[in-house]
């Protein structure tokens, strides 16, 4: 039909060329302008073809899924029927990416949906060198889940041996396990593989090439409604449950410290952090201190009781456990403790003229001792608990990349421990984590944000980096993160601890980065290996031509860690090295570093 002006709300001149045009087009491209103009305009500019020839909504559409092949292999023979499956993936106009097993990034598993796994079995069953890794990581607590995922396998084997096709039967189950959809049953083959390799790709590409056939123009999905469920947001007021993925301890045998690696699960939390910010932990009191206190007061460890003022009320044991500190004394529990157990000697402790016999005993002692020295009599656990402090959080700084590991976060976790009034005593949070901690279990954890430890966003800008012990922490997140997203600017790593062979927190992640230029130069200092102690701050001295060369290049400087002791004398080192080699006062120099930190070039994360 011609359009006119008559039959239509075209002027003449629209209308002519209008006519013009609709003549020369094809089928194709009337359908393609049929559902262009049915899409809103605010949504036309994202409208495409997708790979089936079909005109849909890039925005709202589904686009032809991508195939992804993984294999793992010895000989070579497992690679081969890769790459020739990937080849008839190809000629179907599927896009396909190959790689072997443990070149593909575990992290982009989830992202996966439809994989294939070509992989040989070695020796009594082992995965293939090159499968090694990823088959370690699907087997570990961080394996996703994979609903979204179709897979089949294909095993390459010898029948001759026990294990036969082991690694790929181990594959296919972990895959079901973990969510995934069988899209085409897994086949075995013996040497004489090329028959039944041949069978299972015919059988795989009759499977997608079905699903090719059956998808739908779906371009009014961008008009349907759509439900939306809200989900939870975490914060330090609602803390995300997270899983522990892996409990290491990162100091040797014979080290005097032990150093705590947490890999905890985020998946679901929605959590996203940079380098330099924290993670948040809200720790749990020792449940041997929680049942000598309860067994001491001659409570049911199961009368309920209110925790806060919205109402919520729990368990005693748990509220003890999770709710309030008990691991330590303060003068202001005292001070509520006297009036409540109305007790005359801890009024005298509490005296103006007791004070330092009041810090003595305060120095050391817990709750428990606090009720066996001086006892109170017929408390109710809900009278009891209300002159308590909520249990405070602990900060720990974030050693992994969100970049790099999205649903993960990393941290370094000192254990302390201390001699106390009745034992040694360990810290709250840092005895949980050493002790009281296995994979699998959840610790309540949030982010904390910290905008006074940020790295440049300029890539070019060199940077120094300060941190005995776990003050490295930050440094390997933001490592981590320059090698995930290709930036390798000048980085230079000051690093010390006690002992070379026991204490070298990281040691291989340090020395490849070193090695691929992700870390330009790295000094190292351990205190106890020499007779003279060495500190990070005598290394400094000894490069201080080339550290004042980096700060009048305009490098930043981070220094992460103790404050009372490293950090001080770090501040004193680089005041020397700007009076030494830049030739200024000592006033002078000070307030350059403070015209530094003005800039944000000096930032300190210290505690």
């Amino acid at each position: 039909m011609q359009l006119q002006v008559t039959n239509s709300p075209f002027s003449q001149e629209q209308s002519e060329k209008l006519n013009h045009i609709l003549s020369t087009l094809t089928d194709e491209q009337r359908i393609w302008l049929s559902g262009y103009l049915t899409v809103p305009q605010n949504t036309q500019s994202s409208f495409i073809i997708d790979s089936f020839g079909q005109s849909h909504n890039a925005k709202n559409q589904t686009e032809l899924r991508q195939v992804t092949i993984l294999f793992g292999s010895e000989t070579g023979n497992a690679q081969s029927l890769a790459e020739r499956f990937g080849q008839r993936i190809k000629e179907q106009d599927f896009p396909v990416k190959i790689a072997a097993l443990d070149d593909f990034k575990p992290k982009d598993l989830k992202k996966v949906q439809d994989l294939f796994i070509i992989t040989a079995t070695h020796g009594e069953g082992d995965p293939p060198d090159n499968a090694r890794t990823f088959h370690e990581f699907l087997h570990s607590r961080k394996a996703p889940q994979l609903k979204d995922l179709q897979y089949s396998v294909l095993s390459l084997g010898d029948e001759s041996y026990e294990f036969f096709c082991q690694t790929g039967k181990e594959f296919d189950k972990r895959l079901e396990e973990l969510g995934g959809e069988r899209l085409y049953p897994r086949v075995d083959c013996d040497l004489d593989f090329d028959e039944p390799a041949a069978e299972w790709m015919d059988g795989v590409l009759g499977i997608l090439q079905e699903m090719k056939d059956t998808h739908e123009t779906t371009q009014a999905d961008s008009l349907s409604e759509t439900s939306i469920i809200e989900q939870p947001i975490y914060s330090k007021a609602n803390p995300f449950h997270a899983e522990v993925l892996e409990n290491l301890n990162l100091n040797g045998r014979g080290s005097n410290k032990e150093t705590r690696h947490l890999e905890l699960s985020l998946e679901g939390s929605k959590f996203e952090f940079e380098p330099g910010d924290s993670l948040g932990i809200f720790p749990k009191n020792n449940p041997a201190l929680v049942d000598d206190l309860i067994a001491e007061m001659g409570w049911d460890p199961q009368t309920s009781v209110q925790i806060n003022k919205q109402g919520e009320v729990r368990a005693l044991r748990e509220a003890l456990l999770t709710n309030y500190e008990i691991s330590r004394l303060t003068k202001s529990l005292l001070q509520k403790a006297a009036q409540l157990f109305n007790h005359d000697r801890l009024k005298d402790l509490l005296q103006p003229d007791n004070e330092e016999n009041l810090k003595t005993y305060i120095n050391g002692r817990d709750l428990l001792d606090l009720v066996r020295d001086y006892r109170p009599n017929n408390i109710a656990p809900i009278e009891f608990i209300q002159i308590l402090r909520k249990i405070p959080a602990r900060l720990y700084s974030i050693t992994s990349s969100y970049k790099a590991n999205p649903d993960e976060v990393h941290i370094a976790v000192g254990a302390v421990k201390y001699p106390a009034h009745r034992q040694i005593q360990a810290g709250v949070c840092s005895g949980q984590c050493a002790d009281r901690v296995e994979p699998g279990e959840q610790i309540p954890v949030y982010i904390h944000r910290n905008p006074n430890f940020k790295f440049p966003a300029d890539i070019d800008t060199p940077v120094i980096m300060i941190g005995p012990g776990t003050g490295v922490a930050p440094y390997r997140s933001f490592l981590e993160e320059r090698e995930e997203i290709g930036h390798n600017g000048k980085t230079w790593l000051f690093y010390g601890d006690q002992h070379f062979d026991s204490d070298f927190l990281y040691q291989v992640e340090w020395q490849r980065w070193l090695k691929e230029g992700v870390l330009t130069k790295m000094d190292v200092a351990f205190s106890r290996d020499t007779d003279e102690k060495v500190y990070v701050q005598h290394r400094m001295l000894e490069k201080s031509k080339d550290i004042y060369q980096w700060i009048a290049d305009g490098a930043h400087i981070y220094v992460c860690g103790d404050e009372r002791h490293m950090a001080s004398d770090v501040h004193t080192t680089l005041v020397t090295i700007l009076e030494q080699e830049g030739h200024l006062s000592h006033d002078e120099a000070e307030l350059a570093l403070n015209e530094m930190r003005r800039q944000k070039r000096y930032q300190r994360d210290v505690y």
